[in-house]
């Protein structure tokens, strides 16, 4: 099992004066601690179960710009992209150029989003729910489509793109994950285009992936190919005393096919977190 980092709170304690200089520290070490992806969430307020939405909050896409010039290794995303937030075409322009300026190591997350808040707040498209999702649909068609070679034009119910034409194109594809459990839309949505789902570590992990499993089959794709990852909090605890429940946590999740387990990490400005996770939790949960 693999393990990724979600830098979800940027309210660290030396303030937005030395916030650059803290996110690089941040970066900096869990690529050496082995962690496999850094990830951004894409709002543009804080979300309330992490902090009041007055707290600061970096706009995803310029962030993950500015961590492929301070990383070699670790794959970049926003986990995840808000469809509403930006025209495909952009996003599928967004996830290209990071692609390329971090020598391949993009990934386009993605969901429906859902904070309708900050949507009105700043003024950005929040449709209904419905319409939401046959954006997220319409948009995965979009990308994939500017991803391959074709420039032909695209017409759908929401965009209309007269020419799909992306140069540079990413120097490999950037594969697909598509954030959420809901089971009669966003599992099909995975089955049907992308790389990689993500759940919510709780009990109803082994039922969302038979779901997911049932979405497969229903349209012809081999459900090994989709990497399956969870979205937990990884706390070492302060001297990694809660190592042990977390490794139990991830071995459980792993016997159900889970590949990958990403998320947040407390205090994760001071990198001690990041270096205990590195030494004990990382190296055990490569064996899973």
């Amino acid at each position: 099992m693999d393990i990724g980092l979600h830098i979800a709170d940027f309210t660290f304690p030396a303030g937005p004066a030395r916030l650059a200089e803290d996110l690089t520290r941040v970066a900096v070490a869990a690529e050496d601690a082995g962690f496999t992806r850094v990830s951004v969430m894409d709002h543009v307020w804080q979300i309330g179960v992490l902090g009041p939405p007055e707290h600061e909050m970096l706009e995803a896409y310029t962030t993950l710009g500015y961590l492929a010039a301070r990383t070699s290794r670790v794959e970049l995303l926003a986990w995840v992209t808000a469809v509403s937030y930006r025209e495909p075409g952009m996003l599928a322009k967004l996830v290209s150029t990071l692609d390329v300026l971090s020598g391949g190591r993009a990934m386009l997350g993605i969901g429906a989003a859902w904070n309708g808040d900050e949507a009105r707040g700043l003024g950005l498209p929040f449709p209904s729910t419905a319409e939401r999702f046959e954006r997220l649909e319409e948009t995965l068609q979009i990308v994939r489509q500017m991803w391959s070679e074709s420039e032909e034009p695209y017409e759908g119910t929401h965009y209309r793109l007269e020419r799909t034409l992306n140069r540079p194109q990413p120097l490999r594809t950037p594969p697909i994950l598509i954030g959420g459990g809901g089971e009669r839309k966003t599992l099909r949505l995975v089955a049907q285009y992308a790389q990689a789902c993500n759940l919510f570590g709780g009990p109803d992990v082994e039922r969302k992936l038979d779901v997911l499993r049932g979405h497969c089959e229903a349209v012809g794709r081999d459900y090994d190919e989709i990497e399956k990852t969870v979205m937990v909090p990884l706390d070492p605890g302060e001297k990694g005393e809660k190592v042990d429940e977390l490794l139990a946590q991830l071995q459980g999740l792993a016997k159900l096919g889970v590949q990958e387990a990403h998320g947040w990490v407390p205090r994760v400005s001071e990198i001690t977190p990041l270096e205990l996770l590195g030494r004990e939790v990382i190296p055990a949960a490569k064996a899973f």
